[in-house]
């Protein structure tokens, strides 16, 4: 997007966010934190998450592919396997350093619809949500944030 406009004090805040709560990060996981499913049936779960005030991240499919898409993944050694994930549409953004850029990202809140199948147990998952916050000037590097959930397949 426009990481080579990202400037120095941007780094320095950056490397000052690492510093601080977990709250201070670009896209916050809200919940569900424990989930039941039906062991080795495929369910449907709805993750949601909240994007800090002032940024944007791109949709899971950006207009560009150049662009770094919002993407969810679990480990396959966790014990759940998601079959597919749903990603809202996105809205369309205008850049204001260049207003005939346009951009499909999320803002605010916003869910993914996944489906998981999980094997019998308790499975403390720890998904991941790769994406890349910007705000109207610039963009922070690429980030990924765990995504903890405790999965009980009944």
């Amino acid at each position: 997007m426009l990481v080579g406009l990202t400037g120095l004090g941007q780094v320095q805040e950056t490397e000052k966010a690492g510093r601080t709560s977990a709250k201070a990060e670009a896209v916050q996981y809200l919940y569900p934190e424990q989930l039941s499913v039906p062991a080795g049936k495929s369910t449907a779960v709805a993750l949601h998450f909240r994007i800090k005030q002032g940024l944007h991240i791109n949709a899971h499919q950006p207009k560009d592919e150049y662009l770094i898409p919002t993407v969810l993944s679990i480990p396959d050694s966790s014990g759940v396997r998601l079959e597919s994930a749903s990603y809202p549409a996105g809205t369309e953004f205008v850049l204001p350093v260049d207003p005939s850029t346009k951009l499909i990202v999320y803002t605010g809140e916003f869910a993914i619809e996944a489906r998981i199948v999980a094997r019998p147990g308790d499975h403390m998952v720890e998904a991941k949500l790769r994406y890349q916050a910007c705000d109207n000037d610039a963009c922070l590097p690429p980030k990924t944030i765990t995504v903890p959930i405790d999965v009980v397949g009944k």
